[in-house]
């Protein structure tokens, strides 16, 4: 990568992390809201639900918005957005407000990912590695926000806190603004893929030779129809397929991750990992440090999948790389009757399963054309963030009626079909490059 791509990779890179930084700071300022506003979890979780809900369902206007106005416009307006939403928590009055500020900061987190996978997909030549990068910063925020928010919130209250979680998205704002996408964008031979409001009369009609390297006028209704056409080939509709197994295999996992681990961890009578008469006994949950281990050991995930995208097709490494993650899930329950088994498949599931993002966005990439790049993400993280929450209660599901043991058997049967439908975009699919 040159110079220019490099700055596209940190700002897209930063910009990730924030937006799931955010995302998960909300459960920990959860616990302080309960009595600031005197009101009931349900009441809370109702609001947030809320917020979190159209993170997922504004993806895909996102993603009409990002064909038409371009992807760097869209992610300052999204830093901009989560910034000015989190000052609103800080100030929130009384809890309608607060639902307000929650609400905005899902509308305007929504259109991250369309855009900022759009523009890596189109300016950065080794488009593997950059995802890659792009995927360690938001699991970065995954599992390092969540952690300056507590520590945060020993030394200030929590209006302050929400104040300073602001100050990281202005100033990637204003980095932002240096970053040169344009010159990027004309070097791979895409700039006119990212679109001037100005200047769609010079986009409403195809080049004759490639009628699939420029979407139709995005104009209201009806552009998005036509986008959407062009969209959905059989190919880009498989790969759909995938991502909505691959999103309800990772929230089905991760949700009800932490509770698994302290069962297990609980078996292991010999696990005393501080001193129980230490007055930090009360607070160390090691089940959480783990989690957070989980988490943390994607990182080196996120840049194998790159790596790995860049060099075979994404779809067939998937195919590949799902059925490890079948593997891995049959293997957990036996795992846990030893340490160091469990710690060493809990490692690997983590490994693995954020091997897998960077890899489904090439293959998204691939599959779609670059005048609707912007929409075919919106398509895929309403997949990934709708469906795929679905995948929580499925979770929650099993565990009542069943047990940990047949949980790991649904998550093999998800990877499984997973596999099978990578194979299927791989085997019947026509790549858009």
């Amino acid at each position: 990568m040159d110079a220019n791509e490099r700055r596209i990779v940190a700002f897209t890179a930063s910009s990730h992390g924030l937006v799931h930084t955010y995302e998960l700071s909300i459960p920990i300022l959860l616990t302080v809201w309960i009595a600031e506003f005197s009101t009931t979890a349900a009441t809370l979780g109702a609001l947030v639900t809320v917020g979190y809900g159209l993170f997922g369902v504004g993806a895909l206007p996102g993603g009409v918005v990002v064909d038409r106005f371009g992807s760097k416009p869209v992610i300052l307006a999204c830093l901009l957005g989560m910034g000015g939403s989190f000052l609103l928590v800080g100030a929130a009055p009384s809890l309608p407000v607060l639902a307000v500020a929650i609400a905005v900061w899902g509308v305007t987190a929504s259109v991250y990912h369309p855009a900022g996978l759009s523009l890596l997909s189109k300016a950065v030549e080794r488009r593997g590695t950059a995802l890659g990068y792009h995927g360690i910063g938001g699991n970065l925020g995954i599992a390092l926000g969540p952690l300056a928010a507590v520590l945060l919130l020993v030394a200030f209250d929590w209006r302050v806190v929400a104040a300073l979680l602001t100050v990281p998205a202005f100033l990637v704002a204003v980095y932002g603004f240096t970053v040169d996408v344009e010159s990027a964008l004309a070097t791979a031979g895409n700039a006119d893929d990212e679109r001037d409001p100005e200047s769609d009369d010079d986009n409403d009609v195809a080049s004759d030779d490639d009628d699939t390297e420029v979407a139709p006028d995005t104009n209201g209704f009806a552009g998005f129809l036509d986008d959407t056409r062009v969209l959905l080939t059989l190919g880009f509709t498989l790969v759909l397929v995938f991502v909505t197994f691959s999103g309800l295999y990772y929230r089905t996992f991760l949700t009800f991750l932490p509770d698994l681990l302290g069962d297990v961890l609980g078996g292991f009578a010999d696990l005393q990992l501080v001193d129980p008469g230490s007055p930090y006994a009360d607070e160390f949950d090691p089940a959480r440090y783990l989690y957070v281990a989980v988490l943390m050991v994607g990182v080196p995930g996120q840049y194998l999948g790159g790596r790995i995208a860049d060099r075979i097709p994404p779809e067939r490494a998937l195919v590949y790389l799902m059925s490890v993650l079948a593997v891995l899930a049959l293997s957990f329950v036996p795992a846990t009757g030893r340490i160091w088994s469990f710690l060493l498949v809990s490692g690997l599931l983590g490994v693995a399963l954020f091997t897998v993002q960077p890899l489904s966005q090439a293959t998204v990439a691939a599959y779609s054309p670059p005048g609707t790049r912007g929409l075919s993400f919106g398509y895929t993280y309403l997949a990934i963030f709708g469906v795929g929450s679905l995948g929580a209660g499925l979770a929650g599901f099993v565990l009542t009626v069943a047990g940990s043991r047949e949980l790991f058997l649904v998550l093999a049967g998800l990877a499984v079909c997973g596999a099978l439908a990578s194979g299927a975009v791989h085997r019947f699919g026509e790549s858009r490059e």
